[in-house]
């Protein structure tokens, strides 16, 4: 009688369930998107359908297919699927799921596979606890992430496993993805309706089904035919793919960098925005662009350095939302300035010539005579200033042992190319 309730139970949550779980696809076939690594002839499809797939970290965005490969995996291999989430399990949970493995091996020779959904939550001591039963195969683990594994997931385990970066859907494949659960609910939707799922779904297919769903039961509610007013209804908000600490500020402030650098303003301002919307700290983004301003832009426009400052004290005094304004002008201002990193690449040399070589004695003329017995020392004898002899400008200043050695040469750009011609190059 027990068996019959809960076969019953079953059958009833399965029909019950949200759409993303009834039309999960089963089989690699029914899988859409990921066929840069899971398409016909790639080495981790005939790996899994020859039944060999390795251990595996699957590193994406939500919505892209991470728990469904796990079971498509766990079916393809004959294994038995055991899940944890890394939010609520202990290292007993991890114990337990290795000793039933040990008696299923040891008693069928049935193999289990572990996924662990969020495994970037994972402490060093819950990883290490699934290290050994995964380095002697007694699970295959798949470990699913949002996060960059190479930050979040210890070096020893990542060693034994291969990292699979999965990607958002496309429009064309959300599409598919609709279109299946619109078979699934007996629906309809037109092209139009289709194309705005796709859009406001940013990659996600557990999001187009959840919006399909709800849009569809909307539209039915009101005895309408499913339109883009109810998929707009259904999706408030489009959903902001963002972390603060991970691959996407790395990757977008990267964006932001590179465009401002690029002479790239419209580019500067979308990451810029892009940033900003995701919950960027502003002070984070106003710091790179004065240090682009230096870096970038340098003498080639030393007003860049100017806007770039003013900006980032604005942020301090004025805040968000209206300090976007100061940031956009000054990635704006940055992007379309003349470029020179000559004053970086002048530090960077100057400091490494010191570290590699120690710091050298100025000479004796330049040293500090500010003080009695400095005379007798030869400090400060000889010193001519430039404001009483113009040509004691023309005087190699640095240390002996490096005097004709040029850091600083003038890119040519902007206000760099009126630098005095006549300052020349000591090395000739």
């Amino acid at each position: 009688m027990g068996d019959l309730f809960s076969d019953s139970a079953a059958e009833r949550s399965a029909a019950n369930a949200p759409l993303p779980q009834r039309v999960r696809p089963r089989t690699l076939d029914e899988l859409v998107g990921q066929q840069h690594v899971l398409g016909p002839g790639t080495a981790l499809r005939r790996a899994i359908e020859e039944g060999r797939a390795p251990s595996m970290i699957l590193h994406g965005p939500p919505g892209v297919g991470k728990t469904t490969i796990a079971r498509i995996v766990a079916v393809a291999t004959d294994a038995t699927f055991e899940e944890l989430s890394a939010v609520s399990a202990r290292v007993d949970d991890v114990r337990g799921v290795i000793a039933r493995a040990k008696d299923r091996l040891g008693g069928n020779g049935t193999r289990t596979l572990l996924f662990i959904d969020e495994i970037h939550r994972f402490d060093k001591r819950q990883q290490d606890s699934v290290l050994h039963a995964v380095e002697d195969g007694l699970v295959t683990l798949i470990g699913a992430t949002t996060e960059n594994p190479y930050f979040e997931v210890n070096q020893a385990l990542l060693s034994r496993c291969t990292v699979i970066e999965l990607e958002p859907l496309t429009p064309e494949e959300l599409a598919q993805v609709v279109e299946r659960g619109a078979r699934e609910l007996g629906a309809a939707p037109s092209d139009d309706v289709t194309a705005g799922i796709a859009t406001v779904a940013g990659g996600d297919a557990r999001t187009a089904l959840q919006t399909l769903e709800l849009a569809w039961e909307t539209a039915g509610a009101s005895g309408e035919t499913l339109a883009l007013e109810h998929v707009r209804d259904a999706a408030r908000k489009r959903p902001l793919r963002y972390d603060r600490a991970g691959d996407r500020h790395y990757d977008l402030a990267s964006a932001f960098i590179k465009s401002m650098r690029g002479s790239d303003p419209d580019a500067a301002v979308y990451y810029l925005a892009a940033m900003l919307e995701g919950g960027e700290d502003p002070r984070f983004l106003a710091r790179r662009i004065v240090i682009a301003a230096s870096e970038d832009v340098g003498n080639a426009d030393p007003r860049a350095l100017l806007v770039a400052a003013a900006a980032a004290q604005a942020v301090e005094h004025v805040g968000l939302p209206e300090a976007q304004l100061n940031l956009a002008q000054a990635a704006i201002y940055v992007a379309r300035a003349p470029k020179s990193n000559a004053s970086a690449r002048a530090i960077w040399d100057a400091r490494a010539e010191v570290r590699r070589d120690g710091i050298a004695e100025p000479p004796a003329a330049l040293r500090g005579s500010g003080y009695r017995g400095a005379e007798t020392r030869g400090h400060g004898v000889g010193y001519v200033s430039p404001h009483d002899d113009p040509a004691a400008a023309d005087v190699d200043h640095l240390p002996e042992g490096l005097r004709g050695r040029t850091y600083y040469v003038p890119s040519g750009n902007g206000e760099e190319s009126e630098e005095d011609a006549t300052r020349g190059d000591r090395d000739g």
